[in-house]
Protein backbone atom coordinates (compact mmCIF):
# COMPACT_ATOMS: atom_id res chain seq x y z
CA UNK A 1 0.00 0.00 0.00
CA UNK A 2 1.50 3.62 -1.05
CA UNK A 3 0.29 6.52 -0.41
CA UNK A 4 -1.79 7.13 -3.76
CA UNK A 5 -4.01 3.80 -3.27
CA UNK A 6 -4.67 5.30 0.42
CA UNK A 7 -5.88 8.55 -1.11
CA UNK A 8 -7.76 6.69 -3.57
CA UNK A 9 -9.20 4.39 -1.52
CA UNK A 10 -10.45 7.30 1.11
CA UNK A 11 -11.64 9.42 -2.11
CA UNK A 12 -13.81 6.13 -3.02
CA UNK A 13 -15.17 5.66 0.46
CA UNK A 14 -15.65 9.71 0.89
CA UNK A 15 -17.89 9.67 -2.06
CA UNK A 16 -19.51 6.47 -1.07
CA UNK A 17 -20.16 7.19 2.37
CA UNK A 18 -21.01 10.85 1.64
CA UNK A 19 -21.58 12.35 5.32
CA UNK A 20 -18.70 14.30 7.35
CA UNK A 21 -16.45 11.78 9.09
CA UNK A 22 -13.20 11.47 10.65
CA UNK A 23 -10.63 8.64 10.07
CA UNK A 24 -7.26 7.65 11.82
CA UNK A 25 -5.39 5.39 10.01
CA UNK A 26 -2.95 2.73 11.72
CA UNK A 27 -1.61 -0.14 10.76
CA UNK A 28 1.11 -0.43 8.10
CA UNK A 29 -1.01 1.91 6.05
CA UNK A 30 -0.24 4.23 8.22
CA UNK A 31 3.80 3.16 8.74
CA UNK A 32 4.03 3.05 5.15
CA UNK A 33 3.55 6.69 5.59
CA UNK A 34 5.75 7.44 8.71
CA UNK A 35 8.60 5.54 6.83
CA UNK A 36 8.41 1.68 6.83
CA UNK A 37 9.99 0.34 3.78
CA UNK A 38 7.41 -2.42 3.95
CA UNK A 39 4.52 -2.27 2.06
CA UNK A 40 1.32 -2.48 3.29
CA UNK A 41 -1.52 -5.55 1.95
CA UNK A 42 -4.23 -3.74 3.62
CA UNK A 43 -5.66 -0.37 5.53
CA UNK A 44 -6.41 -0.18 8.95
CA UNK A 45 -8.56 2.68 10.39
CA UNK A 46 -10.88 4.42 13.28
CA UNK A 47 -13.66 6.06 12.00
CA UNK A 48 -15.93 8.44 13.67
CA UNK A 49 -19.26 10.45 12.35
CA UNK A 50 -21.13 13.33 13.64
CA UNK A 51 -24.38 11.77 13.53
CA UNK A 52 -23.61 7.97 15.24
CA UNK A 53 -26.57 5.58 15.47
CA UNK A 54 -27.56 2.65 14.00
CA UNK A 55 -28.57 3.42 10.57
CA UNK A 56 -25.45 5.33 10.22
CA UNK A 57 -23.08 2.84 10.80
CA UNK A 58 -25.20 0.60 8.37
CA UNK A 59 -24.45 3.07 5.72
CA UNK A 60 -20.77 2.90 7.37
CA UNK A 61 -20.75 -0.63 6.84
CA UNK A 62 -22.17 -0.69 2.86
CA UNK A 63 -19.80 2.17 2.03
CA UNK A 64 -17.17 0.34 3.37
CA UNK A 65 -18.40 -2.93 1.39
CA UNK A 66 -18.49 -0.95 -1.77
CA UNK A 67 -15.02 0.76 -1.49
CA UNK A 68 -13.01 -2.10 -0.53
CA UNK A 69 -15.18 -3.91 -3.83
CA UNK A 70 -14.36 -1.14 -6.06
CA UNK A 71 -10.70 -0.62 -5.45
CA UNK A 72 -9.73 -4.47 -4.49
CA UNK A 73 -7.98 -2.82 -1.35
CA UNK A 74 -9.08 -4.82 1.97
CA UNK A 75 -9.78 -2.79 4.66
CA UNK A 76 -10.68 -2.82 8.60
CA UNK A 77 -12.09 -0.07 10.64
CA UNK A 78 -14.05 -0.13 13.94
CA UNK A 79 -15.15 3.05 15.41
CA UNK A 80 -13.14 2.48 18.45
CA UNK A 81 -9.03 0.62 17.45
CA UNK A 82 -8.49 0.17 21.48
CA UNK A 83 -10.24 -2.72 21.61
CA UNK A 84 -8.31 -4.37 18.99
CA UNK A 85 -5.54 -5.71 20.70
CA UNK A 86 -4.85 -6.26 24.84
CA UNK A 87 -2.59 -3.59 25.42
CA UNK A 88 -4.08 0.00 25.73
CA UNK A 89 -3.93 2.91 23.26
CA UNK A 90 -4.72 5.18 25.97
CA UNK A 91 -5.91 8.70 24.92
CA UNK A 92 -4.96 7.72 21.35
CA UNK A 93 -7.62 10.23 19.48
CA UNK A 94 -5.39 13.12 20.69
CA UNK A 95 -2.71 12.20 19.40
CA UNK A 96 -3.07 12.34 15.74
CA UNK A 97 -1.87 14.30 12.97
CA UNK A 98 -4.00 15.79 10.18
CA UNK A 99 -3.03 13.43 6.73
CA UNK A 100 -5.36 15.48 3.89
CA UNK A 101 -8.77 16.12 3.75
CA UNK A 102 -10.72 13.74 0.88
CA UNK A 103 -14.08 14.94 0.46
CA UNK A 104 -16.28 14.66 3.51
CA UNK A 105 -13.31 12.70 4.97
CA UNK A 106 -10.66 13.87 7.89
CA UNK A 107 -8.15 11.77 7.41
CA UNK A 108 -5.68 11.78 10.14
CA UNK A 109 -2.46 9.59 11.16
CA UNK A 110 -2.23 8.02 14.33
CA UNK A 111 0.79 9.55 16.30
CA UNK A 112 3.90 6.99 15.72
CA UNK A 113 4.38 6.51 19.50
CA UNK A 114 1.11 5.29 19.94
CA UNK A 115 0.94 3.35 16.54
CA UNK A 116 3.52 1.49 17.63
CA UNK A 117 2.32 0.09 21.30
CA UNK A 118 0.10 -2.38 18.70
CA UNK A 119 3.08 -3.14 16.76
CA UNK A 120 5.23 -4.18 19.82
CA UNK A 121 2.24 -5.72 21.26
CA UNK A 122 1.98 -8.15 17.98
CA UNK A 123 6.02 -8.18 16.96
CA UNK A 124 6.32 -10.40 14.25
CA UNK A 125 9.17 -9.28 12.77
CA UNK A 126 6.81 -7.26 9.88
CA UNK A 127 6.13 -5.15 12.81
CA UNK A 128 9.64 -4.77 14.03
CA UNK A 129 10.52 -3.41 10.83
CA UNK A 130 7.63 -1.01 10.93
CA UNK A 131 8.88 0.44 14.30
CA UNK A 132 12.12 0.60 13.46
CA UNK A 133 11.58 2.79 9.89
CA UNK A 134 8.98 4.60 11.08
CA UNK A 135 10.38 5.79 14.67
CA UNK A 136 13.51 6.10 12.83
CA UNK A 137 12.14 8.44 9.98
CA UNK A 138 9.96 10.43 12.18
CA UNK A 139 12.69 10.89 14.49
CA UNK A 140 10.39 10.41 17.47
CA UNK A 141 12.59 10.69 21.05
CA UNK A 142 13.65 7.72 22.70
CA UNK A 143 12.30 9.07 25.59
CA UNK A 144 8.53 9.78 24.66
CA UNK A 145 8.08 6.04 22.87
CA UNK A 146 9.50 4.42 26.66
CA UNK A 147 6.86 7.05 28.85
CA UNK A 148 4.09 6.09 25.67
CA UNK A 149 4.67 2.32 25.73
CA UNK A 150 5.14 2.58 30.15
CA UNK A 151 1.48 4.28 29.75
CA UNK A 152 -0.28 1.60 27.83
CA UNK A 153 1.27 -1.33 30.24
CA UNK A 154 0.01 0.47 33.37
CA UNK A 155 -3.51 1.29 31.72
CA UNK A 156 -4.14 -2.06 30.20
CA UNK A 157 -6.63 -5.33 31.59
CA UNK A 158 -4.04 -7.62 33.46
CA UNK A 159 -3.15 -10.87 31.70
CA UNK A 160 -0.49 -12.89 30.43
CA UNK A 161 0.19 -9.89 27.52
CA UNK A 162 1.26 -7.09 29.85
CA UNK A 163 4.30 -9.80 30.64
CA UNK A 164 4.48 -10.43 26.80
CA UNK A 165 4.44 -6.91 25.65
CA UNK A 166 7.47 -5.87 28.25
CA UNK A 167 9.34 -8.02 27.03
CA UNK A 168 9.16 -7.31 23.43
CA UNK A 169 9.41 -3.78 24.57
CA UNK A 170 12.80 -4.47 26.32
CA UNK A 171 13.86 -7.04 24.04
CA UNK A 172 13.05 -3.85 21.10
CA UNK A 173 15.44 -1.60 23.16
CA UNK A 174 17.73 -3.30 23.46
CA UNK A 175 18.07 -4.82 19.47
CA UNK A 176 17.16 -2.09 17.71
CA UNK A 177 17.34 1.25 19.96
CA UNK A 178 21.10 2.05 18.65
CA UNK A 179 19.86 2.02 15.24
CA UNK A 180 17.01 4.11 16.13
CA UNK A 181 19.09 6.78 18.12
CA UNK A 182 22.35 6.41 17.93
CA UNK A 183 25.62 5.09 19.61
CA UNK A 184 25.03 7.11 23.11
CA UNK A 185 21.63 5.46 23.42
CA UNK A 186 21.60 3.14 26.45
CA UNK A 187 19.23 0.14 26.37
CA UNK A 188 19.65 -0.76 30.26
CA UNK A 189 19.05 3.09 31.24
CA UNK A 190 16.44 3.18 28.97
CA UNK A 191 15.03 0.00 30.40
CA UNK A 192 15.10 0.92 33.60
CA UNK A 193 13.23 4.45 32.77
CA UNK A 194 10.52 1.82 31.47
CA UNK A 195 10.46 0.04 34.23
CA UNK A 196 10.19 3.18 36.42
CA UNK A 197 7.57 4.92 34.22
CA UNK A 198 5.75 1.22 34.24
CA UNK A 199 5.49 1.05 38.05
CA UNK A 200 7.63 -2.09 37.61
CA UNK A 201 9.79 -2.82 40.91
CA UNK A 202 12.19 -5.29 40.33
CA UNK A 203 13.97 -6.34 37.50
CA UNK A 204 12.51 -9.22 35.53
CA UNK A 205 13.76 -11.19 32.95
CA UNK A 206 12.38 -13.26 29.74
CA UNK A 207 13.43 -16.90 31.17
Amino acid sequence: MNPRQIHTFFRVLARELNQPARVILTGAAAGSIWGSARPSLDIDFAITLRRNSAEQWEAVERAVARTIRLTGIPANYAEDIDRWGPISLLDYRRHTRLYRRIGTLEVRLLDPAYWSIGKISRYLDPDVQDVLGALRRQRVPASRVIRVWARALRASPRSAALTQFRWQAEHFLRSHGRTIWGRRFDAEVAIRQFHRHAGIRAPHRNP
